[in-house]
Order: C-alpha cells, then sequence, then structure tokens
C-alpha cells in the first residue's frame, strides 16, 4: 500500500526508516501512551527488528513518512480463531507534528486499507483513561466508544481504567 496525501505519504516501513523510526517513537510521551511491550528507550536496533519482521509477512503496519521521513505508523493485528475478522488497530506519530490533523487522516486512509482490501469487518482499539487525544482521533474517524473497563491496566506503576472503541464496516451497523 502506498497512499500519497498533501501532507504525508502512507507507506511501508523500509531498513532506511530505523533511524527516524527509533528517534521518534523513542519519545517518553509516546511511550506514556502505549502499551510496555513497545521498549523504551527504543534503539536502532529495536526498528530494525520491527522493519524486518513487517517485511516478511503480509504488512500490517505502515509508515507515516512526512517530508520525506519516516515519523509515525499506523498498523492493524487481524485476530484468529472465532474472532478472525477483527483486527485491532494502533497509531503513533512523532510529537512535533501532533495536533495537525495527520493522524485522523491516516488513521481513516488505514481504515478504509482494511475495509477494502481485507476480509476483516470490526476494528477495535483500546485508550489509556488519561489519553484523551486519542480518543478524539478515534472519535473523528468513527469509533464509537464501547466501554470503560475500570482498573484494567498498569501504566506507569498506577492501575488505570480502559477505553474500548470499535468501528464496523460500513453496510454492518
Amino acid at each position: 500500500m502506498k497512499i500519497i496525501r498533501e501532507h504525508y505519504i502512507l507507506r511501508k516501513w523500509e531498513i532506511a526508516d530505523a533511524h527516524s523510526l527509533s528517534e521518534n517513537i523513542g519519545n517518553i510521551h509516546i511511550w506514556n501512551n502505549v502499551r510496555d511491550a513497545l521498549p523504551y528507550p527504543y534503539t536502532v536496533k529495536d526498528a530494525i527488528a520491527f522493519i524486518e519482521m513487517n517485511q516478511g509477512r503480509k504488512n500490517c503496519n505502515f509508515a507515516i513518512e512526512i517530508n520525506g521521513i519516516a515519523v509515525g505508523g499506523v498498523g492493524f493485528i487481524p485476530q484468529k480463531d472465532v474472532e478472525r475478522l477483527n483486527a485491532e488497530i494502533g497509531y503513533w506519530l512523532g510529537e512535533k507534528f501532533w495536533n495537525k490533523g495527520i493522524m485522523s487522516q491516516a488513521l481513516r486512509d488505514l481504515v478504509d486499507y482494511i475495509f477494502t482490501e481485507t476480509e476483516i469487518i470490526r476494528l477495535f482499539a483500546s485508550v489509556f483513561d488519561f489519553n484523551k487525544s486519542s480518543m478524539r482521533v478515534l472519535e473523528k474517524v468513527g469509533f464509537e466508544k464501547k466501554a470503560v473497563f475500570r482498573k484494567a491496566a498498569i501504566k506507569k506503576n498506577q492501575i488505570i481504567d480502559m477505553h474500548y472503541y470499535e468501528l464496523l464496516k460500513p453496510g454492518l451497523e
């Protein structure tokens, strides 16, 4: 997939993106809003491993390129077995590009790609209670909050609520 927009390009990750990936995602303000499985600090070695992992299979993770540099990402994890028509989505963007509408549009592009090019009919995302910006991004794209699971996660040694969102493929609502 390659989608060219006025302010960014959505494309597959390339090994040449490793330094930019490490630099942009290796930010404590980003790590504070993602799962602990994402290493912090995020090294170039971590970036290379992620990019190589994505090159060896059907690509579900895409770089957000701005001014020729990969500064963010969007992706999805197809589920298995009886939930095989579902996918969890995730996204992040380098801090200096926040609040410019880029993530909402990039996520819209990802959603369109998923619903057009895959069999997936339902997308979902979970968001930490304190991440209001991420909730707004999801809502702008059409996701609906379906639940708040109280005390469902631990982040930064705090037990927090998780907000769960979903979006169904058009025509299935």
